[in-house]
């Protein structure tokens, strides 16, 4: 029997404010154990929680990236339940109203695009962290994270294979980015996904039983843990066994899940209002003001580097993945002339970035924000070969040493006599050295072998180490060679 993959995400982010939802306590990631806590996120006796207007803000701001619709009037529920990192015995989440529902993102896989719909998007605080000892039978909490603001991200079930999973999680990284309000840290925990997986056999609309997937912190883990749920499921059923309502614990090193509970339902929490917290009224004033602050979002952007600069598809998606290479690769572009931006520059910078660069960042295990080479410098790097300061053979050489060094472009040819030769006599004096030396190559050449011409110019390259200017080599090798 053949089977389909029905996949929904849940995604929290952690959001980017300078204190928590309910409290003024710092929400500063590596703080000493149980530090930034203080009687309302502990869940003391007696006290109110006050909620952060920025973390309204920062849910407006994705629920109208991810066309959402927008409730004017949402409300905070208690989630019961009882965990040693919780220590109030309940979390302050929504439920039955939330801020934001019904929105929808499009992702890319192997060119095709599809649209994932988004059920709701809440805001609540996060739980405490549980520390376990390798050594002992015992575990210690650290209360700093409870209290942290969230938004969670529900998806629809809409999502047909690990692929789509992972474009799905990399644009809502991708937006949650663009927006500033989350930094997307997955080995931190500010961007975290569970993943609910069930099968149903081809042409039936029915979903099977789910399993839900935790610790989940990268994209690839991602793919990975639910390309195997789906192989577990479909051998479970192929046994004529039943699929089991549960929670599964993704192992990394070992490639494989394990049963962590049975799965709640929405009733096992035991919802309801918080009596402590209003309902929450957005207006339009609001709504608009947020509009107004709100940035060009990836697909904008990457839709104009087509159309206003002319960038291939796929070069306008990699320089749009991250709002950070966007920025840098503009900055880099605002160095040239408008004139020449509208024609072959962007390109031209797209190359050097996506290659150069990046395969420098990579080896480096940098993001862009650590590049040793500034925006502004690979443009100066790339106005020296336009003026035939240099060539791009030198410029290759340039390029590394300003990872290396820090220095501007223009230093280092200065200091190491890097200036292309330009002068015409210069090349054909060496030119013709190189063509007395090589008569045979030469003979074949007049014979027909034109393609042979590769050969006097690398030897002329080499004899010039690298400085010649090749379009005047080429011109003096035919002249020579033919005459």
């Amino acid at each position: 029997m053949e089977f389909v993959p029905v996949i929904g995400l849940e995604v929290h982010a952690q959001l980017k404010t300078k204190t928590k939802i309910f409290c003024n306590c710092s929400t500063a990631f590596g703080a000493p154990p149980n530090t930034n806590v203080c009687p309302v996120c502990l869940g003391m006796p007696g006290v109110l929680p006050v909620l952060n207007k920025k973390v309204v803000e920062y849910a407006l701001k994705m629920a109208l990236a991810t066309n959402c619709r927008i409730n004017r009037e949402s409300r905070f529920a208690r989630k019961n339940y009882f965990y040693p990192d919780l220590p109030k015995g309940y979390q302050i989440s929504q439920y039955e109203l939330p801020i934001t529902e019904k929105g929808y993102i499009d992702i890319d896989v192997s060119g095709q695009k599809k649209r994932i719909g988004i059920t709701r998007i809440h805001m609540e605080e996060d739980a405490g962290k549980l520390i376990h000892d390798p050594k002992r039978p015992l575990s210690m909490v650290d209360l700093n994270r409870t209290g942290v603001p969230l938004i969670e991200i529900v998806s629809e079930p809409d999502i047909r294979s690990p692929e789509e999973a992972g474009a799905y999680l990399r644009k809502l990284h991708s937006i949650l980015r663009y927006l500033q309000i989350c930094d997307g840290n997955m080995e931190e925990g500010s961007f975290r996904c569970d993943a609910n997986v069930s099968i149903m056999p081809k042409g039936s609309d029915r979903f099977g039983t789910r399993a839900e997937l935790k610790n989940l912190n990268s994209f690839k883990h991602v793919e990975k843990a639910i390309q195997y749920e789906i192989m577990r499921q479909q051998e479970i059923i192929e046994d004529g066994k039943e699929i089991i309502q549960e929670t599964r614990l993704w192992n990394p090193d070992k490639g494989v899940s394990t049963s962590m509970r049975s799965k709640e339902e929405a009733h096992d929490y035991r919802y309801f209002p918080d009596p402590d917290l209003l309902p929450l009224i957005i207006d339009d004033q609001w709504i608009n003001n947020i509009k107004a602050s709100m940035p060009e979002l990836p697909d904008a952007k990457e839709q104009r580097f087509i159309d206003k600069l002319g960038l291939p598809a796929y070069d306008a998606g990699v320089l749009t993945a991250s709002r950070e290479l966007a920025d840098y690769f503009e900055e880099c572009l605002k160095e040239f002339d408008d004139s020449k931006q509208v024609n072959t520059w962007p390109k031209q910078v797209s190359n050097w970035v996506m290659g150069s660069l990046l395969g420098l960042l990579n080896a480096q295990g940098k993001t862009i924000e650590e590049s040793p080479i500034s925006a502004i410098n690979l443009a100066r790097l790339l106005k020296l070969i336009d003026k035939g300061t240099i060539s791009g053979k030198i410029a290759k050489t340039v390029f590394e040493e300003m990872a290396e060094t820090g220095k501007a472009p223009e230093q280092i040819v200065k200091e190491k006599g890097l200036v292309q030769v330009t002068d015409a006599s210069a090349i054909e004096a060496v030119v013709d050295k190189i063509i007395s030396e090589n008569p045979e190559q030469a003979e074949e050449f007049r014979s027909g072998k034109t393609k042979i011409i590769g050969f006097f110019v690398g030897q002329v390259m080499r004899e010039t180490k690298g400085k010649a200017n090749p379009q005047i080599v080429n011109e003096i090798l035919k002249k020579r060679l033919e005459g």
